[in-house]
C-alpha cells in the first residue's frame, strides 16, 4: 500500500466512519448433538468457549494494531433446530446455554437460534419456531431467523402463516422493552449460510467445523466521495467512483480476515461487501442516494440510484478479495440508518417504496417498526411478498418488522445502540387471512424453458 493510499485509509477512519462492523466466528454444533438436552447443551457451551475464547482479545488486539474500528464481535453456529430434533426437550434450554457463552466471552451477539423450513418441517423445527418468542425474551444477545423459501424449493406458506405470529408474539413478549424480541428476529428467502451480520447470522452445513468472516462498513466513505464529485458528473463515472472507494474498504475487511484466520488458527471465510449503515450522523445509505440526486430518500429515482450503488459495490469489491460471501450489497435498515430515519418521518419513505428498493439491494424489510396492533396476517402477507421477490430474482430477501405493541403512525420506538430508533411507518391494513389461511407451499418459479 502507498503512502497516500494509507493516508486515506486513516482519514476514512477518522472523518469519515469507515469501520469493521462486524468480525463473525462460524462454529459447526453437529457434534454437539445428543439424545439428552442437558449433554448436548453442555457440549454446545464447550465447544463455543473452547473455540472463541480469544475471538474478542484477537479483534481488540487488531484494532490496535492496525487502528481500525472492529464495531461487533459475534458467533454464529449451526440452526439449534437441527440439534433439537435429535435431543427433543424444550430447545429454550439452547437459547439460555447460548446467552451463557455469549456473555462468558463478551460477545455482542450470537445468531444460530434457527430453523430452515422452505419445504416443509423436519424433526425439531416446529418446536423450535413455537420457542423463540421465549428464547429471545429471556436473553439479551441471542439472535433468530427462519427460511422460509427460496428459488428451488418455492415458498412455504404454512410457515409464513406461522411467521407472522411468532413475529408478532416476539413483540408482545418484549413490549416492555421497546418490543426488543422482533429486533433479534429476521425471517428469510434464499437465506445464504455464511452470512456474518445479526439477527440472520448461522452457520450452514455446507461450512467448516470453525471459520472466521469479516462484515464491512463504509456508507459514510462512499457518500463523502460523491460528495466532492462534480454534480454534472455522468451516472457510468458515479459508478466507476463507488466502486474505486469499495475497492479501498473492501482491502481493509480483507486485512482484518487474514490476520484475525492467522491468529486464531481457523480458516479464512468470507468479506460481506455490504454497506452497513449505523444511526450516526454521515453513516447512512439513504444519504448516499440523496448525494447521487434524489433529494430525499424515497423520492423517485431511489430504486434506480440504489440498483446503481449495489451493484458498483459488488465490483469493487470482488477486485479486492477472492473471499467474497455473505449477502454483499447495501443495506437499507430503516431505524439503523439515520437518512431513512428521516425519511420515514417525512413521509417520504413508505413501506412500498422499501419493498420496491428490496429487489435490487442486500436483503430486504429490515427493521421496520409498524403499529402494534397490525395483525399477524397482515405480517405474513409482508412476509410472502418479500419472500416472492426473492424467489422469482434468485436473491436473498428478509423480513425483520417490530410490531410496537401499544403504539401507532407517528409514535416512535427507540433501541438504542446500533439497533437506532424510529418512527411507527404506516401498513395497508387491508385484511388477508382467505389465502394467508390456504397454507401449503407457492410453487419454485420456473428456472428455463427451451425449445
Amino acid at each position: 500500500m502507498h503512502n497516500n493510499e494509507i493516508l486515506q485509509t486513516i482519514k476514512m477512519i477518522d472523518e469519515e466512519t469507515l469501520d469493521i462492523r462486524t468480525i463473525t466466528m462460524g462454529i459447526s454444533l453437529i457434534d454437539c448433538m445428543d439424545p439428552d438436552i442437558h449433554v448436548s447443551c453442555q457440549k454446545v457451551e464447550e465447544k463455543i468457549c473452547r473455540l472463541a475464547k480469544d475471538l474478542v482479545s484477537t479483534a481488540n488486539k487488531i484494532e490496535k494494531t492496525y487502528g481500525i474500528p472492529i464495531v461487533n464481535k459475534r458467533i454464529s453456529v449451526t440452526p439449534i433446530s437441527m440439534l433439537v430434533g435429535v435431543s427433543g426437550g424444550n430447545p429454550v434450554e439452547y437459547a439460555l446455554t447460548l446467552e451463557k457463552c455469549a456473555q462468558k466471552l463478551d460477545i455482542d451477539f450470537i445468531g444460530g437460534y434457527s430453523a430452515l423450513v422452505q419445504k416443509g418441517y423436519a424433526a425439531g423445527d416446529e418446536a423450535l419456531i413455537n420457542s423463540i418468542p421465549e428464547a429471545l425474551a429471556k436473553t439479551e444477545h441471542v439472535c433468530s431467523s427462519v427460511n422460509i423459501g427460496s428459488t428451488k424449493a418455492g415458498i412455504n406458506m404454512d410457515a409464513v402463516k406461522k411467521m407472522g405470529e411468532i413475529v408478532k408474539q416476539c413483540s408482545e413478549w418484549t413490549k416492555d422493552d421497546n418490543c426488543l424480541g422482533a429486533a433479534k428476529l429476521v425471517v428469510f428467502c434464499n437465506a445464504v449460510e455464511d452470512n456474518p451480520f445479526m439477527a440472520g447470522a448461522f452457520h450452514g452445513v455446507g461450512e467448516p467445523d470453525c471459520e472466521i468472516h469479516v462484515g464491512v462498513s463504509g456508507p459514510g466513505v462512499v457518500r463523502a466521495a460523491l460528495a466532492k464529485a462534480d454534480k454534472n458528473l455522468p451516472m457510468d463515472e458515479i459508478a466507476n467512483l463507488i466502486k474505486r472507494t469499495a475497492f479501498k474498504i473492501t482491502r481493509m475487511g480483507q486485512l482484518v480476515g487474514t490476520v484475525a484466520s492467522k491468529a486464531l488458527g481457523v480458516p479464512f471465510g468470507i468479506v460481506d461487501l455490504s454497506l452497513a449503515p449505523t444511526p450516526a450522523v454521515g453513516d447512512s445509505v439513504a444519504h448516499i442516494l440523496e448525494e447521487i440526486g434524489v433529494s430525499t430518500c424515497g423520492g423517485y429515482g431511489t430504486t434506480a440510484a440504489l440498483a446503481m450503488l449495489n451493484d458498483a459495490v459488488k465490483k469493487g469489491g470482488v477486485m479486492a478479495t477472492g473471499h467474497v460471501g455473505g449477502l454483499s450489497g447495501a443495506f437499507i435498515p430503516v431505524s439503523e440508518d439515520a437518512g431513512m430515519i428521516d425519511a420515514a418521518r417525512a413521509g417520504v419513505l413508505k413501506l412500498e417504496k422499501l419493498e420496491a428498493m428490496t429487489a435490487v439491494c442486500s436483503v430486504g424489510l429490515d427493521m421496520i417498526i409498524i403499529p402494534g396492533d397490525t395483525s399477524a396476517s397482515v405480517i405474513s402477507g409482508i412476509i410472502a411478498d418479500e419472500a416472492a421477490i426473492g424467489m422469482v430474482n434468485t436473491k436473498t430477501t428478509a423480513v425483520r418488522v417490530i410490531p410496537a405493541i401499544g403504539k401507532d403512525v407517528g409514535d416512535e420506538l427507540n433501541f438504542g445502540g446500533l439497533l437506532g430508533a424510529g418512527p411507527v411507518m404506516p401498513v395497508n391494513q387491508t385484511e388477508n387471512d382467505v389465502m394467508i389461511d390456504r397454507g401449503g407451499r407457492i410453487p419454485a418459479p420456473l428456472q428455463a424453458l427451451k425449445n
